[in-house]
């Protein structure tokens, strides 16, 4: 068992202990998807560190795009509890990046990779999700690129 997963269920028990429900609605909801992420496919298998975070991080990406959804709904009370899940969530994950650091890392790949258009946008993408990996959405990565190939 990878040593995330093994943390999301110690994390879990204690959760259950302390009688904290959000915390544990919301570990038991992210060890269901691994727990169906490593049965995906044609055969199952364990997932590894970097897999889970993958897994959290689209759990992640759920929480937030449901929460902006309720708001435009009018639903405050549904997006709160969204972003509480979220801010549980947000501690497995690494730190993210603002927007300065992806800019400054998208500037280098753009100077790197010698791409002048958005013609080239792929190109800028391959060098740069590998730097920025687990640490910044996709979305927020390409209007970096768009914006500087762009400009």
């Amino acid at each position: 068992m990878s040593d995330l997963k093994a943390r999301l269920r110690s994390d879990l028990t204690d959760a259950i202990r302390a009688r904290d429900t959000l915390r544990t609605n919301t570990l038991r909801m992210t060890l269901s998807a691994i727990g169906n992420a490593e049965v995906a496919g044609s055969e199952a298998r364990e997932l590894s560190d970097d897999d889970v975070l993958k897994v959290i991080g689209k759990e992640a990406k759920k929480r937030r795009e449901a929460a902006e959804a309720y708001d435009g709904a009018g639903r405050d009370e549904l997006a709160a509890t969204e972003r509480s899940e979220l801010a549980v969530l947000e501690d497995y994950l690494p730190k993210q990046l603002d927007d300065a650091q992806i800019d400054a890392i998208v500037a280098e790949a753009v100077r790197e990779t010698g791409a002048t258009g958005m013609a080239q946008m792929g190109q800028v993408m391959k060098v740069v999700q590998p730097k920025v990996a687990g640490q910044a959405e996709g979305g927020r990565v390409a209007a970096a690129v768009k914006r500087a190939l762009a400009g």
